[in-house]
C-alpha cells in the first residue's frame, strides 16, 4: 500500500472510530471524508443541536502540521531565517478537534483519543515551533524555507478522552 493511500486510510478510521465512540456516548456523528475543508465530522445530539469537529489521526506519537498555520511566521530570504511575528489570528478558535493515535494492528494496545479546542492546539503547537526554532536560532538546518512543526503525544495527554468538551459545546440537551 502507498503511503499517501495509508495516510488517507488511516484518517478515514480515525474518522469513523470518533463517530463510533460519539454514538457509544449518545451522539449521532457522521464523516464527510476530508470533503470539508475546516472539519471533518458533524455531531448531533438528541434535540438536534450540531458541532462540526476535526479530526486528525495518527500510527506514530506526533501529527504533523505547518508553522504558518499557528503562528504569523515570514522568511527572510537574504539571512535564511525565519522571523516569528507572534500567533496567527486563527479561524473558529472554538473548533474541537480529535487527535486520534492509532493502536498497532498487532499491539494489545487501545486506540486513544486526545479532544481539544483549535486554540488549545494553536498554543501547543507554536511553543513546540518557537522552542526547536529557538535551539536553532530561528534558521532550519536542512532547508530554511520547511515550516515544518510537530506535536506530541506528551502534548496532548492532558486532553485524553475529554469527551465532556463536545457535550459542553453542544450545551444542554
Amino acid at each position: 500500500m502507498s503511503k499517501g493511500l495509508s495516510n488517507k486510510l488511516a484518517g478515514q478510521v480515525g474518522e469513523f472510530l470518533v463517530c463510533a465512540e460519539l454514538g457509544r456516548r449518545g451522539l449521532i456523528a457522521t464523516s464527510f471524508t476530508g470533503n470539508v475543508p475546516e472539519f471533518d465530522l458533524i455531531v448531533a445530539d438528541e434535540s438536534l443541536k450540531t458541532l462540526p469537529v476535526q479530526v486528525k489521526t495518527s500510527r506514530g506519537h506526533s501529527w504533523p502540521t505547518t508553522a504558518s498555520r499557528w503562528i504569523d511566521v515570514t522568511i527572510d530570504e537574504k539571512r535564511q531565517e525565519q522571523v516569528d511575528h507572534g500567533d496567527s489570528d486563527i479561524a473558529h478558535p472554538d473548533l474541537i478537534y480529535v487527535c486520534v493515535l492509532l493502536a498497532a494492528p498487532e499491539s494489545n494496545d487501545t486506540d486513544r483519543y486526545f479532544i481539544l479546542l483549535k486554540r488549545e492546539l494553536q498554543t501547543i503547537c507554536a511553543r513546540n515551533y518557537r522552542t526547536w526554532m529557538s535551539k536553532h536560532n530561528w534558521k532550519r538546518p536542512k532547508n530554511f524555507r520547511s515550516l515544518d512543526n510537530r506535536y506530541y503525544v506528551t502534548d496532548l495527554e492532558p486532553f485524553e478522552d475529554n469527551w465532556a468538551l463536545i457535550e459542553q459545546q453542544l450545551g444542554p440537551s
